[in-house]
């Protein structure tokens, strides 16, 4: 499993990993194909049809945006977020498009750019078809991609072998497992944290000091975002519903307050559920945020990780470091035994695989020992199983934002309840993992990410 943390966590932009930095990254790698095979010269038009999944909510998650902002050489985490207003009003204004920036193409929005309604690619719900065509008409190159979760992007190919969401390319790794239970055991014969196990992992593709400096990086974006959130000024996010954001009037209410004391010992709780909110009101206004494993998920890791930082005695750089490296092995388990995407296993696979990382990050840096670990992330999930995805609107707002909260204090509580225990427990983790992959399979369409089904289409009643 040749995937790194940083694979993992990653900064991008809102407000999907899947539906906004994927089709981007997917875009910008077949406009590189082309300039690569010699035909970025010879193309005068490109088109793009998104499907499935991606048809249903692209409008909603920014998806038609994101690909042209990809055909244009731009990426999640180099884009500038203040700047894309005006790069998408240029080229509506002048109906060209800057290929990687350099080369330019006529576009006709309602021509080259389809939301494919009804229709769809068969190997993943997230499905985008490009293609290349040169003066006279003529296809020049086509190519299908998939966009499988947390960002990650395949081609048919890949994702036809059977290794599209698990496997990536990379170096072999020194202790490599595929399994909750292969990790406990290396965990075991090593006598070392779950965490030391992916930092010598880690070492094939860097040192220490760039592990390190890399994931603290990584912290940083995450509070950077959750400042941003809490400072913002108060207003509605886009989209026709009107939401309201409610973290910079919570910040100024809970700062006036003071600490968690006596008077009010939960007060914690609305600590975590504002760092919570102020993260996915960010995602879900396009901002600057850490895929964490996905972007409808990135407010819980981060709220879990402030909840350590500023409340739990002893908190220093280097238990923000375990964290997340524990945090990346419980991610990366999911990720190549069951799914990181809504559109494949519904919220299930991002809010509780997200519960899930932080529940184990927590548990290690508060001194649990690797079975502990693997128990607490076993609980963040076991109570998140059929969690269906069904954003209002095709919005990440409507129950996204106050989900990311609810699934950091579960997360909490399952590394407390860990804690509490001697780490033997009836249900593994990786029978977890493969009910929650079984339930995802059972569930119908309709509950994963295409707005087809539950609140999406319930709430317009009320």
């Amino acid at each position: 499993m040749a995937v790194s943390v940083f694979d993992l966590f990653r900064i991008g932009i809102g407000p999907s990993s899947s539906h906004t930095v994927g089709p981007m990254r997917a875009a910008r790698s077949f406009a590189c194909a082309l300039d690569e095979q010699g035909l970025l010269d010879r193309t005068a038009r490109v088109s793009c049809g998104l499907y499935g999944s991606l048809s249903a909510t692209g409008r909603g998650h920014g998806s038609d945006r994101a690909v042209l902002l990809g055909w244009m050489g731009e990426t999640p985490d180099g884009v500038d977020p203040d700047r894309i207003p005006g790069l998408l009003r240029a080229l509506q204004e002048s109906g060209s498009l800057a290929l990687l920036g350099r080369h330019q193409v006529a576009f006709d929005p309602g021509r080259d750019l389809v939301l494919e309604r009804g229709r769809g690619v068969s190997l993943h719900p997230n499905g985008m078809r490009f293609c290349a065509y040169d003066a006279a008409g003529a296809l020049l190159s086509q190519q299908d991609m998939y966009s499988v979760g947390g960002g990650f992007v395949v081609d048919a190919t890949t994702l036809a072998a059977g290794a599209g969401a698990g496997a990536v390319p990379g170096p072999a790794l020194p202790l490599s497992f595929h399994s909750g239970a292969e990790l406990l055991q290396h965990c075991a014969r090593l006598r070392c944290s779950i965490g030391d196990v992916m930092r010598l992992n880690e070492r094939a593709w860097r040192n220490d000091d760039a592990i390190d400096s890399g994931l603290l990086r990584i912290w940083q974006a995450m509070r950077d975002c959750a400042a941003r959130g809490c400072r913002a000024d108060e207003g509605e996010l886009p989209g026709g519903f009107r939401v309201r954001l409610r973290a910079p009037a919570l910040w100024r209410s809970l700062s006036q307050q003071g600490a968690p004391g006596r008077d009010d010992p939960l007060r914690a709780l609305d600590w975590v559920n504002l760092w919570a909110l102020a993260v996915n009101e960010q995602n879900a206004g396009g901002g600057r945020v850490v895929t964490a494993p996905t972007n409808g998920a990135a407010g819980i890791v981060p709220a879990v990780l402030h909840y350590y930082v500023e409340l739990c005695p002893g908190a220093d750089e280097a238990g923000v470091v375990e964290f997340l490296l524990t945090a990346g092995a419980i991610g990366l388990l999911y990720k190549e035994n069951a799914s990181i995407s809504g559109a494949e296993v519904g919220c299930q696979g991002e809010v509780g695989v997200a519960c899930s990382m932080a529940a184990a990050g927590l548990c290690a840096v508060l001194g649990g020992t690797p079975s502990q670990v693997e128990n607490a992330a076993e609980i963040g999930m076991e109570h998140h199983l059929g969690l269906t995805c069904d954003p209002v609107g095709g919005l990440v707002q409507v129950p996204c934002i106050e989900r990311n909260a609810m699934g950091a204090v579960q997360a909490i509580n399952s590394a407390r309840m860990a804690l509490r225990g001697s780490g033997h427990h009836l249900v593994s983790l990786d029978q977890v993992i493969k009910t929650m992959r079984e339930t995802g399979a059972d569930m119908r369409s309709k509950y994963k990410e295409t707005s087809r089904g539950g609140l999406a289409v319930n709430i317009i009643e009320c």
